[in-house]
């Protein structure tokens, strides 16, 4: 087989590529998922299972379908590698892939089950990201604090308007570039900007009450604080 590794090799385990920059392991990546290197695969999976799951689960309706959703974006991923031209980075072109799923999963829960009964709420409470909050160096009364708000706020993001809702997780969570989140919704940069600010005044609406104390101008670095917070755990 051809060498495929655009002149590094490939290293499987806690790094994922050699290569410093960003475009050269990108490049390298995608040579080795379109030669079909099972390393390449493992890489892909290492660098973006998590921060795909965490994505997907705050845009779809229920939580619970995150993890299915995000294994048909890897799959779509593999199908479509042929297709990538680079004129993006690999991370925006899986993100753009994820946000799509997303939306298609939305589209569905409202056809088949927007009109089935829910969930007990103990139940849905019980799974919530609370769950996976932990932080032994705190005082128990910190911790249940945290996880309060932390609760309240993934709240807050699901009554966001889907649009919006995706704008404000890719800026004030995944922390992109307003033109890296133009090209993963595939909008103009006026209209990134102007569902950003939408969202975030829903999110600020929705919170009003119960976090009156905190100063406007902060919650956006508070939203970031406290769902960051999720990412070690999960899929």
């Amino acid at each position: 087989m051809a060498d495929t590794t655009v002149g590094f090799q490939f290293e499987c385990g806690t790094e994922a590529l050699s290569a410093p920059a960003a475009h050269e392991e990108d490049s390298a990546l995608v040579a080795g998922l379109r030669a079909g290197d099972e390393c390449a695969y493992e890489i892909l999976i290492q660098r973006f299972q998590q921060p795909v799951y965490n994505l997907i689960s705050r845009l779809v309706d229920d939580p619970g379908d995150a993890a299915d959703v995000a294994q048909e974006v890897f799959l779509k991923v593999f199908r479509k590698v042929n297709g990538f031209r680079s004129e993006s980075s690999l991370k925006t072109w899986v993100y753009r892939i994820a946000v799509n799923e997303a939306r298609n999963q939305r589209r569905w829960f409202v056809r088949h089950r927007g009109k089935e009964i829910g969930l007990d709420p103990a139940d849905a409470a019980a799974q919530g990201p609370q769950d996976w909050l932990c932080d032994p160096g705190r005082s128990p009364y910190q911790t249940a604090l945290d996880q309060e708000t932390h609760a309240l706020i993934e709240s807050a993001l699901n009554k966001v308007s889907p649009n919006y809702r995706a704008a404000v997780v890719l800026r004030e969570v995944e922390g992109l570039s307003y033109e890296e989140i133009s090209e993963i919704l595939e909008v103009s940069l006026g209209t990134v900007k102007s569902r950003i600010l939408r969202g975030r005044e829903s999110l600020r609406k929705h919170l009003v009450d119960r976090l009156r104390a905190t100063p406007p101008v902060e919650w956006p670095l508070a939203l970031g604080a406290h769902v960051r917070t999720r990412g070690s755990d999960a899929v």
